[in-house]
């Protein structure tokens, strides 16, 4: 299905365009449906999985960032019980941030042995969900799983992330745990490009990204560097912006506003350095997208309600934007889980299944099948 944006003509108010450019932008204006399983090179088998733990909750929700805090402040109240004083001071824990954990454990003594035990039992929780995934049919097959979002980019979660690869080894020893080749920042902008139309990535220089979480959002221009990497091994973020909206509290129309603004002024410095961007933008977010860009359920953590039948976040930020690229912008939706995955895309070619989980105010996740290229 494609995005519904009937009363803009891409190519109106302009001068000749390449034959090349005309067939870009004639695909676009039939951009297929948001949330596109079925891609030339991998399957998407599925995401946001949801396992019960039998206690009225989801498995996932055992190795989020926001689970791993819990188990600090549980090590932190025992330490204070059995010394009489709290080891990492009276800051709490959400103040504390990954800088700061990483420099505790540095110093050693009691602050770093309560992060060291938060770090064992949040390295056995994360071991114990990716192994009740890897049991679900969606993940039957998968060899490399790998851990996105922004916790492995500290020591802390680093360590934390290695105990479980060997506690998942021990139990699926064909089956091996590691962290994005990018930046957690970048990783869910540059999964765009191999979600963007062919034909844009070959007649512009870059496509605009949004990787929508609970706490940030983060919008970057997205160089392809096709030319130099067909399998799009060298795509980049050479700009960014990252907004923590959570500390604001906005209200759910405050905030598409907010990406709305930060995509055209990244769209205005790319203009000014010469970057030719698509009229394409790629819109990352928590939970279930349907074809028509709707959403239907996993958005809980985002303010307001981003499920209700009048409410159509890629219609919405279309009559916010400015032209770009020399034409009307169409905006694509997808699972941010998945699309932070595809940026591993050029560096899974060696295993036909695999998956990744994001951890971040909650746990995303998803599983692909690499396609048997065609001999």
């Amino acid at each position: 299905m494609a995005v519904k944006n009937p009363s803009r003509d891409a190519t109106k108010g302009r001068g000749p365009v390449s034959e090349r450019e005309a067939q870009a932008l004639l695909e676009l204006r039939t951009l297929g449906p948001h949330g596109e399983l079925e891609l030339p090179s991998v399957r998407i088998l599925g995401y946001s999985l949801e396992l019960r733990d039998g206690k009225g909750g989801f498995v996932g929700d055992s190795a989020s960032s926001a689970a791993f805090r819990g188990m600090l402040d549980a090590w932190r109240a025992l330490f204070a019980a059995m010394a009489g004083r709290d080891p990492l001071g009276s800051r709490p824990t959400d103040a504390l941030d990954k800088r700061k954990l990483d420099a505790l454990l540095k110093e050693g003594g009691p602050a770093a042995q309560a992060i060291a035990a938060a770090q064992e039992d949040y390295a056995l929780q994360l071991a114990d969900v990716v192994l009740r995934f890897l049991r679900h049919k969606s993940w039957r097959g998968v060899r490399r799983v790998i851990v996105g979002g922004g916790f492995h980019q500290s020591v802390v979660g680093e360590r934390a992330i290695a105990r479980a690869a060997e506690l998942v080894g021990r139990k699926r020893s064909m089956v091996e745990l590691r962290t994005l080749h990018h930046d957690a920042d970048d990783g869910g902008l540059i999964g765009w490009v191999h979600l963007a139309p062919t034909a844009l990535l070959q007649s512009y220089d870059a496509i605009l990204a949004v990787d929508l979480g609970g706490t940030n959002v983060r919008c970057g221009v997205v160089l392809t560097h096709l030319h130099k990497a067909p399998d799009l091994s060298r795509a980049e973020v050479l700009l960014r912006d990252k907004w923590r909206h959570a500390e604001h509290g906005p209200r759910r129309d405050e905030l598409v506003d907010g990406i709305a603004q930060m995509l055209a002024d990244l769209a205005a410095q790319a203009e000014r350095k010469g970057v030719r961007v698509a009229p394409f933008i790629g819109v990352a977010c928590p939970g279930l997208v349907c074809e028509d860009g709707s959403l239907a359920g996993g958005t809980q953590n985002l303010p307001g309600n981003w499920e209700s039948a009048r409410f159509h976040l890629p219609q919405d930020l279309c009559e916010r934007l400015p032209e770009i690229g020399g034409g009307r912008t169409q905006v694509c939706l997808h699972n941010d889980a998945v699309v932070q995955g595809l940026s591993e895309l050029p560096f899974t070619q060696d295993v036909r299944r695999w998956a990744v989980v994001t951890v971040g105010t909650g746990l995303g996740n998803a599983s692909y099948a690499n396609r048997v290229p065609k001999v």
